[in-house]
């Protein structure tokens, strides 16, 4: 069962197609490459929201679909949601 995509080889970020509890092993596919992923969850993670598939310092940019999105307002950990609470679009 595939628990999150993966657009690029580059993305930091994943999008979760199910919804992800914090403490389950996740499956995800990159989709550039044809290849399988793993991480745990850290944290729960709605369904199309984004999960961080690496460690993100504060004030990095954050990559998905092989574009920046934005940057971090804070330190992500590998495994956590990224949404609104940690991170600044870059749309406005």
């Amino acid at each position: 069962m595939v628990h999150y995509i993966v657009h690029e080889k580059k993305d930091t970020v994943g999008v979760a197609v199910v919804d992800v509890k914090r403490g389950d092993d996740l499956t995800g596919w990159n989709m550039e490459e044809d290849s399988t992923l793993h991480l745990r969850a850290e944290q729960n993670v709605p369904l199309g929201h984004k999960i961080a598939l690496t460690d993100i310092g504060n004030g990095d940019q954050v990559i998905k679909y092989g574009e920046a999105i934005g940057n971090a307002m804070k330190a992500i950990n590998k495994g956590q949601h990224v949404h609104t609470q940690n991170l600044k679009t870059a749309r406005w």
